[in-house]
Protein backbone atom coordinates (compact mmCIF):
# COMPACT_ATOMS: atom_id res chain seq x y z
CA UNK A 1 0.00 0.00 0.00
CA UNK A 2 1.31 3.43 -0.93
CA UNK A 3 -0.27 6.67 0.19
CA UNK A 4 0.70 10.16 -0.97
CA UNK A 5 -0.41 13.42 0.63
CA UNK A 6 0.47 17.09 0.17
CA UNK A 7 -0.11 20.29 2.09
CA UNK A 8 0.39 23.97 1.28
CA UNK A 9 1.32 26.12 4.28
CA UNK A 10 1.85 29.88 4.68
CA UNK A 11 5.23 29.55 6.42
CA UNK A 12 8.91 29.08 5.74
CA UNK A 13 10.01 25.52 4.87
CA UNK A 14 12.07 25.20 8.08
CA UNK A 15 9.00 25.95 10.23
CA UNK A 16 6.93 23.26 8.50
CA UNK A 17 9.83 20.79 8.47
CA UNK A 18 10.07 21.06 12.28
CA UNK A 19 6.65 19.35 12.50
CA UNK A 20 7.56 16.40 10.26
CA UNK A 21 11.19 15.56 11.05
CA UNK A 22 10.45 14.35 14.60
CA UNK A 23 7.94 11.52 15.00
CA UNK A 24 7.26 12.59 18.60
CA UNK A 25 5.32 15.58 17.16
CA UNK A 26 3.02 13.47 14.97
CA UNK A 27 0.41 12.67 17.68
CA UNK A 28 -0.29 16.43 17.82
CA UNK A 29 -1.66 16.39 14.29
CA UNK A 30 -2.22 12.76 13.13
CA UNK A 31 -4.84 10.73 15.03
CA UNK A 32 -3.48 7.50 13.53
CA UNK A 33 -0.25 8.06 15.49
CA UNK A 34 -1.56 7.41 18.98
CA UNK A 35 1.88 7.61 20.58
CA UNK A 36 5.47 8.22 19.40
CA UNK A 37 8.23 8.33 21.96
CA UNK A 38 11.99 8.35 21.64
CA UNK A 39 13.25 4.77 21.73
CA UNK A 40 15.15 4.21 24.96
CA UNK A 41 17.38 1.34 23.86
CA UNK A 42 20.38 3.41 24.86
CA UNK A 43 22.31 3.70 21.59
CA UNK A 44 20.09 5.95 19.47
CA UNK A 45 19.42 3.21 16.93
CA UNK A 46 21.50 1.48 14.29
CA UNK A 47 24.49 3.62 13.37
CA UNK A 48 23.48 6.22 15.95
CA UNK A 49 20.24 7.11 14.13
CA UNK A 50 17.36 8.46 16.23
CA UNK A 51 14.54 5.97 16.78
CA UNK A 52 10.96 6.13 18.05
CA UNK A 53 8.56 3.59 19.51
CA UNK A 54 5.35 4.31 17.59
CA UNK A 55 1.84 3.07 18.31
CA UNK A 56 -0.67 3.37 15.48
CA UNK A 57 -4.43 3.06 16.12
CA UNK A 58 -7.33 3.17 13.72
CA UNK A 59 -11.03 2.58 14.29
CA UNK A 60 -13.50 1.34 11.72
CA UNK A 61 -16.93 1.46 13.27
CA UNK A 62 -16.88 -1.06 16.14
CA UNK A 63 -13.52 -2.51 15.03
CA UNK A 64 -10.15 -1.15 16.09
CA UNK A 65 -6.68 -2.00 14.88
CA UNK A 66 -3.45 -1.24 16.67
CA UNK A 67 0.15 -1.66 15.58
CA UNK A 68 3.46 -0.99 17.33
CA UNK A 69 6.52 -0.13 15.30
CA UNK A 70 10.09 0.87 15.96
CA UNK A 71 10.95 3.55 13.44
CA UNK A 72 14.39 5.00 12.73
CA UNK A 73 15.09 8.23 10.92
CA UNK A 74 17.34 7.03 8.09
CA UNK A 75 17.56 10.36 6.24
CA UNK A 76 17.65 13.79 7.85
CA UNK A 77 18.64 16.49 5.37
CA UNK A 78 17.91 19.81 7.04
CA UNK A 79 19.19 21.84 4.06
CA UNK A 80 16.83 20.17 1.58
CA UNK A 81 14.14 19.60 4.28
CA UNK A 82 13.87 15.84 3.74
CA UNK A 83 13.27 13.20 6.42
CA UNK A 84 12.81 9.47 5.91
CA UNK A 85 11.70 7.06 8.63
CA UNK A 86 11.94 3.28 8.25
CA UNK A 87 10.82 0.38 10.38
CA UNK A 88 13.82 -1.24 12.07
CA UNK A 89 12.83 -3.77 14.72
CA UNK A 90 15.31 -5.32 17.12
CA UNK A 91 13.68 -8.71 17.79
CA UNK A 92 15.44 -10.70 15.04
CA UNK A 93 12.19 -11.50 13.24
CA UNK A 94 11.08 -10.51 9.74
CA UNK A 95 8.64 -7.58 9.69
CA UNK A 96 6.70 -5.88 6.94
CA UNK A 97 8.33 -2.67 5.79
CA UNK A 98 7.00 0.75 6.73
CA UNK A 99 8.68 3.74 5.11
CA UNK A 100 7.60 7.35 5.57
CA UNK A 101 9.21 10.11 3.50
CA UNK A 102 8.52 13.80 4.18
CA UNK A 103 9.86 16.59 1.98
CA UNK A 104 9.22 20.31 2.37
CA UNK A 105 9.92 22.77 -0.44
CA UNK A 106 9.49 26.51 -0.75
CA UNK A 107 6.73 27.38 -3.22
CA UNK A 108 6.90 31.17 -3.44
CA UNK A 109 3.94 31.79 -1.13
CA UNK A 110 5.15 29.67 1.77
CA UNK A 111 5.96 26.00 1.60
CA UNK A 112 4.63 22.68 0.41
CA UNK A 113 4.86 19.36 2.23
CA UNK A 114 4.91 16.13 0.22
CA UNK A 115 4.58 12.88 2.16
CA UNK A 116 4.73 9.29 0.99
CA UNK A 117 3.91 6.30 3.18
CA UNK A 118 4.74 2.79 2.00
CA UNK A 119 3.46 -0.25 3.88
CA UNK A 120 4.49 -3.65 2.55
CA UNK A 121 2.34 -5.92 4.72
CA UNK A 122 -1.20 -7.26 4.67
CA UNK A 123 -2.68 -6.25 8.07
CA UNK A 124 -3.47 -2.64 7.20
CA UNK A 125 -4.51 -3.12 3.58
CA UNK A 126 -7.96 -3.32 2.11
CA UNK A 127 -10.54 -0.76 1.06
CA UNK A 128 -11.85 0.07 4.54
CA UNK A 129 -8.41 0.63 6.05
CA UNK A 130 -7.28 2.71 3.10
CA UNK A 131 -10.44 4.82 3.45
CA UNK A 132 -9.79 5.27 7.18
CA UNK A 133 -6.21 6.28 6.43
CA UNK A 134 -7.39 8.80 3.85
CA UNK A 135 -9.80 10.30 6.41
CA UNK A 136 -6.98 10.49 8.97
CA UNK A 137 -4.73 12.25 6.45
CA UNK A 138 -7.42 14.80 5.62
CA UNK A 139 -8.02 15.63 9.29
CA UNK A 140 -4.30 15.68 10.00
CA UNK A 141 -3.66 18.05 7.13
CA UNK A 142 -6.13 20.54 8.63
CA UNK A 143 -4.58 20.27 12.12
CA UNK A 144 -1.03 20.61 10.82
CA UNK A 145 -2.04 23.64 8.79
CA UNK A 146 -3.53 25.23 11.92
CA UNK A 147 -0.38 24.44 13.95
CA UNK A 148 2.03 25.99 11.46
CA UNK A 149 -0.24 29.02 10.95
CA UNK A 150 -0.42 29.75 14.70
Amino acid sequence: MDVHASLQAPCEPAALFAFVDDLARYPDWVDLVHRAEADDDGDGGDGGRPAWAVELRARLGPLARSKRLRMERTVHDTERHVAVFERVERDGRHHSPWVLRAEVVGDGEGSALHMHLHYGGALWTGGLMERALTDQITAGRERLSALVSA
